[in-house]
């Protein structure tokens, strides 16, 4: 159900997700009315109030922790993309201080890395897995540098770097192979969706003469409660749905350097 909801518009997704907890949010006062009087639920007003905001703070700065955790490994994920672009892209400049055949063989391997990054990498990050045409690509990457043989020291020093970039490829890669699986453990998850049912269950048990207004109010809560599940489903997955890293960089590279590369 979270994948479904991670990879939905985000229209849908609110709509699944918001609509039917608010409307029940807003019957609950209703149904509870029913079953006790009025008398009894304001007997309860002030202990279930000092209660109420006891819950209302924990869930609140749980849910609030879980949304900045979210938005900052969102965050890293579009930083280690740029990472990976810019390493790429530097890989083409000191390729091009590679004269002949090896430096030409550079620049192709790294146009089929990015191709199949592109093309392959991102729709399997899109279910949580990762491109082995693009993990075979980017071992080529390794050999075609480490074919290269240097006749002087600033060849070797040209070499060093070459594999220092190659390596930023490879650990950016990585790193966004990682969060593509989501973020938010799945006891996090049990934490979170429980917490939003007690805590708005909570509010059901207040008495107020007009049930309408108490209604209304809750239905205020859930839907501030659920837009904040929203955007933790959202980017939780930071390259599926609507909300995603796409790799813009990476073909801004490719067609900066690429179309620019002898085949």
């Amino acid at each position: 159900m979270l994948f479904f909801l991670t990879t939905s518009p985000l229209w849908l997704s609110a709509l699944i997700l918001i609509g039917p907890t608010t409307a029940f949010a807003m019957a609950g006062p209703f149904i509870i009315r029913r079953f006790v009087s009025l008398s009894r639920l304001r007997t309860n007003n002030e202990v279930a109030g000092f209660k109420f905001a006891t819950v209302g703070v924990l869930y609140a700065v749980l849910l609030a922790f879980a949304v900045v955790v979210v938005w900052e490994k969102f965050n890293d994920a579009d930083n280690r993309v740029a990472a990976e672009a810019g390493a790429a892209a530097t890989v083409y400049r000191l390729a091009n201080g590679i004269g002949g055949d090896q430096g030409a063989a550079i620049r192709n391997v790294m146009n089929n890395y990015l191709n199949l990054v592109i093309a392959k990498d991102w729709p399997a990050m899109q279910q949580g897995r990762a491109s082995h045409a693009a993990t075979d690509a980017l071992s080529e990457i390794y050999m075609s540098v480490l074919t290269f043989r240097p006749a002087d020291n600033s060849g070797a020093i040209l070499l060093g770097e070459l594999l220092r970039q190659v390596d930023l490829v490879s650990q950016s890669r990585r790193a966004r192979l990682v969060t593509a699986d989501g973020i938010v453990p799945g006891v996090i998850w049990v934490v979170l969706f429980s917490g939003a049912v007690l805590t708005i269950g909570f509010t059901f048990f207040f008495g107020t003469k007009n049930i309408r207004a108490q209604a209304a109010m809750t239905g205020v809560l859930s839907i501030l409660i659920f837009a904040g599940m929203l955007t933790i489903i959202s980017i939780d997955r930071p390259f599926a749905g609507p909300v995603n890293v796409g790799p813009e960089a990476l073909v801004a590279v490719f067609n900066d350097f690429g179309a620019m590369t002898p085949h």
